[in-house]
């Protein structure tokens, strides 16, 4: 297989395109900020078009305003808009407009498996670990230690 380096920003802004044709594209992951559910060239997302209204928990791509695509959980929504964070992280960003998304993840595939709303690891993600973002940073060096 050949490959090539692609620009972010270009790649970015093709899925978009497709997305915003009413079709699903699959994305690999990188970066760390949605440890540990979603691993850095390990696990990768269909990203689909946002057909419903978005509820606390979602993950979403969306972009700043400097104009970075950014895939993040949405922690809470108010009347201000979006409040979103990732789940390896313990600040949140926002309000965010709620036109700053432009998909949905529809699916993961985690450690070869996929998993959509409603499995067990998903509900986890979307409830519980929100709960426990004070904690976060303590339960993952905990985890790191006794090596899960």
């Amino acid at each position: 297989m050949e490959t090539r380096p692609v620009d972010t920003c270009e790649l970015l802004g093709a899925l978009r395109s497709i997305v915003e044709e009413g079709k699903e594209v699959r994305l690999t992951v990188t970066g760390s900020s949605m440890n540990p559910f979603l691993i850095h060239m390990r696990d990768s997302v269909i990203l689909g078009p946002v057909d419903r209204p978005l509820r606390r928990g979602d993950i979403v791509m969306y972009v700043r305003p400097e104009g970075r695509n950014v895939l993040h959980r949405i922690r809470r929504i108010s009347n201000e808009g979006l409040y979103i964070i990732g789940d390896g992280q313990t600040e949140t960003e926002g309000p965010l407009d709620k036109s700053c998304v432009w998909a949905i993840v529809k699916k993961v595939c985690r450690k070869g498996k996929w998993i959509a709303p409603g499995d067990t690891w998903w509900t986890f993600f979307s409830t519980v670990w929100l709960w426990v973002i004070p904690a976060r940073r303590k339960i993952m060096g905990l985890a790191r230690k006794i090596g899960i």
